[in-house]
């Protein structure tokens, strides 16, 4: 794997630690919302191990793959970083229809159907239905729902960048997970179909809409729905 001076062949690595670059992004990636891109983190972690091979230096007395994995795992959250996930105006409204939801389900004691969540927030159906349809992609975390009072990366660096040397937030994990099962459970049954095929069996829209006989628009906002329903839970958890 090394030239005749010595230094890493530079194709060579590439293609032996390609395989290092997808699995750091697919365990990155399932922290992350679903509009980030898994062969985006993939782009960006290559140039990452290429900055690695170009940086290594033998005599530090480190293995390769451990500096890599570093130089890799900077260069995703430094895209993550620099990446605008969702614009404030569809955040203000995914967090409308939450206050919706979490209203509802307090009177009714049930989840509220999207024509009472409608009614809710003083929009028609079909403009609630719009709303949902835009804020499309929404994440059941938010940065700013995990960082500190001074802001800044805390949620990045402690569920993405190591989060196999935190063993608190690998047991915050494991009991978040517990309680998104929960909340799953209590979602509309066409909606905990919805998720079980995009996160469960990794269906796309336009698959998950064939199942259902429904549009991909349609799916989207079903989507969109099921996510507001399951941060309010996520919250009070």
């Amino acid at each position: 794997m090394y030239t005749a001076n010595g230094r890493p062949d530079a194709n060579a690595m590439l293609k032996q630690y390609s395989p290092l670059v997808r699995r750091l992004a697919h365990q990155m990636i399932a922290k992350l919302p679903a509009n980030v891109e898994i062969d985006d983190l993939i782009q960006v972690g290559m140039i990452g191990l290429h900055d690695a091979l170009g940086r290594f230096d033998t005599e530090q007395g480190v293995q390769f793959e451990t500096f890599a994995t570093q130089r890799i795992r900077g260069a995703m959250l430094d895209e993550l970083r620099g990446s605008d996930w969702m614009s404030r105006g569809n955040r203000r409204q995914q967090r409308e229809i939450e206050a919706a939801v979490h209203k509802l389900e307090q009177i009714y004691g049930r989840a509220p159907q999207e024509s009472e969540i409608a009614k809710e927030m003083g929009v028609s159906l079909t403009e609630y239905q719009d709303t949902l349809t835009k804020v499309r992609g929404t994440q059941l975390v938010y940065l700013e729902d995990m960082v500190g009072d001074e802001g800044g990366d805390e949620f990045l660096d402690r569920h993405v960048a190591n989060e196999e040397a935190n063993p608190l937030a690998q047991l915050q994990d494991h009991r978040m997970r517990e309680a998104l099962v929960d909340a799953i459970k209590k979602l509309p049954e066409r909606e905990q179909y919805v998720m079980s095929m995009y996160y469960e069996h990794d269906m796309n829209l336009k698959e998950i809409a064939a199942v259902l006989g429904v549009t991909e628009s349609r799916v989207c906002q079903l989507h969109s729905q099921s996510i507001a329903r399951l941060r309010v839970k996520l919250r009070e958890w």
